[in-house]
């Protein structure tokens, strides 16, 4: 399976957006971020990505794998 974009769950004027990175649109934009973080975790795994959750601040937050992570873990 190829490795998809990965998904950004960034805030918005109207709530939040879900965005893929290095995007200028957002895929969608939602009233609540708990709404967003489902929607992207749908797109990051379905595409087996990476999900970004951002804070009010627009800084990360909180970042999960969705793809084929190495087991045991680099480093």
């Amino acid at each position: 399976m190829s490795k998809g974009r990965n998904q950004h769950v960034v805030p918005h004027a109207n709530g939040w957006a879900v965005k893929g990175a290095g995007t200028e649109r957002a895929t969608k934009v939602i009233e609540t971020q708990r709404e967003a973080i489902g929607i992207a975790r749908g797109i990051a795994q379905n595409q087996s990505s990476e999900m970004g959750i951002h804070g009010e601040n627009g800084r990360i937050r909180e970042r999960n794998s969705y793809g084929n992570d190495p087991y045991p873990p680099k480093g």
